[in-house]
């Protein structure tokens, strides 16, 4: 099995899933606390690449921080690498978890999705 890069937070209840059912496959993971340490923004820019997803894919739209920021207004006008500047400025605002084997990039925790990409 592949060896996985997770950026999760160890409380939230979809990062425990997620890494239940990686773990469940077999897969070796290194963890990274988003909340101690958030991915700087070279790293956040290439998982945004990596994805292909749009970077407003990576916001935590329904975390407290987003909420209190003004984020909701404040996204659209702002370019991609002011938002990935935001993000790597507070872990807290990065949507959970986000999973990486170097190629692929998954952003938060489908249990289909994940058997179909990680299976």
């Amino acid at each position: 099995m592949k060896k996985l890069t997770i950026y999760e937070y160890p409380k939230c209840g979809t990062c425990r899933m997620a890494i239940k059912s990686l773990e469940s496959k077999g897969h070796e993971l290194e963890k990274h606390n988003v909340f101690e340490s958030a991915p700087s923004a070279d790293v956040l820019a290439d998982l945004v690449k990596k994805s292909g997803l749009d970077v407003k894919k990576f916001f935590n739209t329904s975390g407290e921080a987003y909420k209190e920021m003004g984020l909701k207004d404040k996204l659209p006008g702002m370019t991609d690498s002011e938002k990935i500047a935001l993000l790597a400025s507070n872990g807290r605002l990065i949507k959970r978890p986000i999973v990486t084997d170097g190629t692929v990039v998954t952003v938060g925790f489908k249990d289909e999705d994940f058997d179909r990409i990680w299976g």
